[in-house]
């Protein structure tokens, strides 16, 4: 699927210091089918990478799947965040720029890095947030933002709803 995806057709020279990506999750938007990814980068030493452990790009799907850098506005003001790594832990903590009204952690769980934040009340993997806008630039309006995913410890699907 889309991890295949993104290993095999993601342009290297894009982030040409990392050795490996591994897909997180994605935002998915009412507007069209072009999609936000986020994927932790791995190191050689098999920690996240110091500089950008975490990083954000778009997958246009509407169009042939090309992949794209997000512009400086896209992730200052709606698809970027502000990451705090844990280079002990090998931890990153996501605040998204959209509303989400809780941090994403990105952690190693046996093989993989996973995000998880809580959905519904319990400690869950997030694997998609949608967002539902209407408006254009600076004047969208986000309406609601559902949250989907499982849960961490039961693997029960996860979903929230709310509006921000």
């Amino acid at each position: 699927g889309l991890l295949m995806f993104t290993l095999f057709f993601v342009p290297v020279y894009l982030y040409a210091e990392a050795s490996n990506r591994q897909a997180l999750f994605k935002i998915e938007r009412n507007t069209n089918a072009n999609i936000i990814q986020y994927d932790a980068q791995i190191g050689t030493d098999g920690k996240l990478l110091k500089k950008e452990p975490v990083i954000a790009y778009w997958v246009r799907l509407a169009d042939k799947g090309q992949v794209q850098k997000l512009s400086w506005v896209q992730r200052t003001f709606a698809y970027g965040f502000d990451a705090k790594y844990d280079r002990n832990k090998d931890t990153v903590e996501l605040d998204m720029k959209v509303d989400i009204g809780r941090p994403i952690n990105v952690k190693r769980e046996d093989d993989c890095y996973r995000a998880m934040a809580r959905i519904d009340g319990a400690v869950s993997y997030i694997d998609k947030i949608f967002i539902h806008a209407t408006g254009k630039g600076m004047s969208t309006t986000v309406d609601y933002i559902e949250l989907h995913g499982s849960d961490a410890k039961t693997g029960d699907d996860r979903y929230e709803k709310f509006t921000p």
